[in-house]
């Protein structure tokens, strides 16, 4: 009996509005993505937003490629720690209206990553279901707990002091968050448990989330095609 690969779990999610275009390609097992030529860890030559990419969100290894502009350096840094700790390949470039404020960029491009994650993740079967974590960053802790619930809800607590980060508003990070799990559909709590310096308590918090995520879809051998829920269903 021949065994079938598993699902490549990938995709590829276009989101226009009048306040944002975002383009973005996901593999939620690291890998090439479905746009990128897979004999090589660079865009395909055709790519004309190769040239404006920002080399600090960018990062290319054997298992992974992370290509990174929404045109908010902070949040570029934060999304490049969730894709790496996560073990994610992601491309993502967002041109948003910037001229007004943050918000708009940094909502929609969370709200077009839960939507890939969610379709790249496919049926929730076989997955270990639940994840958790606790990362340091120097001085800071944070902890994050997620659920592959199919029932958006989330707690988000940061403890942020600073008005903004680079150009990025702190108000909007537990908002990110916020609207990653209400895309996505799982239930999230993220608690920055100490620290000084913002920074610090921002990243440590996502590469909490990204190492959650990565325990909650891991495939569990043995039980392909099970259901992890008492109802049978998610």
């Amino acid at each position: 009996m021949t065994t079938q690969p598993p699902r490549a779990r990938s995709t590829i999610l276009n989101r226009d509005t009048n306040e944002t275009k975002i383009q973005l390609s996901l593999n939620l097992d690291g890998g090439p993505l479905k746009d990128q030529d897979p004999t090589t860890s660079n865009p395909r030559p055709n790519d004309s937003s190769t040239s404006d990419a920002k080399l600090h969100a960018t990062q290319a290894s054997t298992s992974q490629y992370i290509d990174i502009d929404s045109g908010i350096g902070f949040l570029d840094h934060m999304l490049h720690a969730l894709a790496k700790h996560a073990g994610w390949s992601v491309r993502l470039r967002c041109r948003g209206d910037l001229h007004i404020d943050d918000h708009h960029t940094s909502e929609d491009t969370f709200l077009a990553l839960g939507s890939a994650f969610k379709t790249a993740l496919g049926p929730i079967t076989g997955l270990a279901r639940f994840g958790f974590a606790y990362c340091p960053l120097d001085e800071s802790l944070s902890r994050a707990v997620i659920d592959l619930s199919n029932r958006p809800f989330s707690i988000v607590d940061l403890g942020l002091k600073r008005e903004k980060i680079g150009d990025l508003s702190t108000e909007m990070l537990p908002h990110c968050l916020m609207s990653f799990a209400q895309a996505a559909g799982v239930t999230l709590h993220i608690d920055c448990l100490r620290g000084e310096n913002d920074h610090h308590r921002a990243e440590s918090a996502f590469k909490a989330l990204a190492v959650a995520i990565r325990m909650a879809t891991q495939r569990v051998v043995g039980r392909e095609g099970e259901v992890p829920s008492t109802k049978g269903v998610l």
